[in-house]
């Protein structure tokens, strides 16, 4: 169970609700609504008092085991040493002992063998993409947050993505995303932020009513026939 209560800051304002521990979120949200500032709070990257994870103020555990509870995957891959390779980053990855077995059965699934004895510097930003995912299962946090995990991919590579978010591989995710498509998909449960207050906090088939949608994208997105469309007359007939 992760909770917050009644946070406060320049950026975001009177941020409060509870994930309980079998849920997954969607944070979903214009670009500057607060969604990367509220994933550093969560997860104690903004120094806070306000937030509590299976029932323990995050700021009073130490570094270990909130490691062990939380892990934020960043926007992009950032490389400490340019000359690292895709498994010394990944062996990096495990908070205690490294399981070589594990990080094989990774690499398969992402197939990213071609790229196992190369340089992280030299991956392309899809890759990189690829390597965060790789690196959160190797963690295996009970909560990963990730920030944008999905920027940069190409479509076949975003299917593999949404079926390791679709399972069970890791505990549990908040995602946040532009991906209105994906976010459709995976049936978490969504907050949706605006300007840094929560403006929905609640079930995925509630906020996907073209009520909500109408009312939180400006009657720009719109379902039919079970899918997400872009509404295009809206400006046509401007």
């Amino acid at each position: 169970m992760l909770e917050i209560k009644n946070y406060n800051s320049s950026i975001l304002h009177e941020i409060s609700f509870l994930l309980k521990e079998n849920e997954n979120l969607i944070i979903l949200g214009e670009n500057g609504a607060g969604k990367s500032t509220l994933a550093k709070v969560l997860s104690n990257l903004i120094l806070n008092d306000k937030v509590e994870l299976l029932g323990e103020n995050i700021s009073k555990i130490s570094d270990l085991k909130r490691t062990q509870l939380i892990n934020y995957i960043p926007p992009k891959l950032s490389i400490f040493d340019e000359y690292v390779t895709l498994r010394e980053f990944l062996e990096l990855s495990f908070i205690e002992n490294v399981n070589n077995q594990k990080i094989d059965e990774v690499i398969k699934l992402l197939n990213l063998r071609k790229l196992e004895d190369k340089y992280c510097k030299s991956f392309s930003s899809g890759e990189k993409q690829l390597l965060l995912l790789a690196s959160a299962i190797m963690h295996n946090a009970q909560i990963t947050i990730f920030d944008e995990l999905t920027a940069n991919l190409d479509i076949s590579r975003l299917k593999e993505v949404f079926e390791i978010f679709n399972s069970n591989l890791l505990k549990q995710k908040i995602i946040i995303t532009h991906n209105l498509d994906l976010a459709y998909a995976l049936k978490y449960k969504v907050l949706f932020l605006s300007d840094g207050i929560i403006q929905f906090f609640g079930e995925h088939d509630e906020f996907f009513s073209n009520q909500n949608l109408k009312k939180f994208y400006n009657n720009t997105i719109m379902k039919l026939d079970n899918h997400l469309v872009v509404n295009l007359w809206k400006y046509f007939c401007m």
